[in-house]
């Protein structure tokens, strides 16, 4: 009988979660069992990434499971978000889940906050790839096969050009040097559409570049055929 820690995981359908998934995966003491990813319920899409609820199923599907949705109001007030949340964080202990991993890398503040939203839960708070040094995160990620789209840009932060490029080694020497490779002050967000946490491509083409409320979003919209 596996005594492995049943573990969900946050989900943003971008590079960093689907790393963390892989990272997970490797250890002996951990099954994730599901993932899980808020939605603007109004645009039917990830939150800040921008990505299609289509193509969010069909990465859960690539890596074999289940996905759970908290549908966010738009607008949606903290208190809000937090009340949805929590009801999210009861159902998983309801069903055994005991911990959920983030993708988070640096950022203390984020961490602190996720640590206290999670204290009294009985639900463990996991950081697998914390204080990995970035460069070199960004480098193993595609090294290893990790495959991503950008779909956000914040144009304070790095050129709307960024918008829609491939993550990759290109894409790490053409940004900014005050701009960080993974993207974790917001300077983009990505879809991970390939790698070893997957057990398939998720087939996609470009969509429309467009700017919305102070930021860049570069569409993807699936396809029959993977086009880079």
């Amino acid at each position: 009988m596996s005594t492995a820690r049943k573990i969900a995981l946050s989900w943003s359908s971008g590079k960093d979660s689907a790393w963390a998934l892989h990272v997970l995966r490797q250890r002996p003491d951990i099954e994730v069992v599901r993932l899980v990813t808020s939605l603007n319920a109004e645009a039917n899409r990830v939150a800040m990434h921008a990505v299609r609820r289509s193509l969010l199923e069909e990465q859960a599907r690539s890596a074999d499971l289940l996905l759970s949705i908290v549908e966010l109001p738009w607008p949606c007030s903290n208190d809000q978000y937090e009340a949805l949340m929590s009801q999210q964080c009861a159902r998983l202990a309801a069903d055994g889940v005991q911990g959920i991993a983030f993708g988070d890398l640096f950022l203390r503040d984020v961490r602190a906050y996720r640590e206290s939203r999670l204290a009294g839960t009985g639900i463990e708070p996991l950081f697998p790839i914390w204080e990995i040094p970035t460069d070199r995160l960004a480098r193993e990620m595609i090294s290893a096969g990790l495959r991503a789209r950008v779909t956000c840009v914040d144009p304070r932060q790095i050129d709307r050009k960024f918008a829609g490029r491939e993550f990759g080694l290109d894409f790490l020497a053409e940004l900014p040097p005050a701009a960080d490779p993974c993207g974790e002050n917001g300077e983009f967000h990505t879809f991970a559409w390939d790698g070893p946490m997957f057990g398939n491509p998720i087939a996609i083409e470009s969509g429309e570049v467009v700017e919305r409320d102070g930021f860049v979003f570069a569409d993807l919209l699936p396809a029959s055929a993977v086009t880079v």
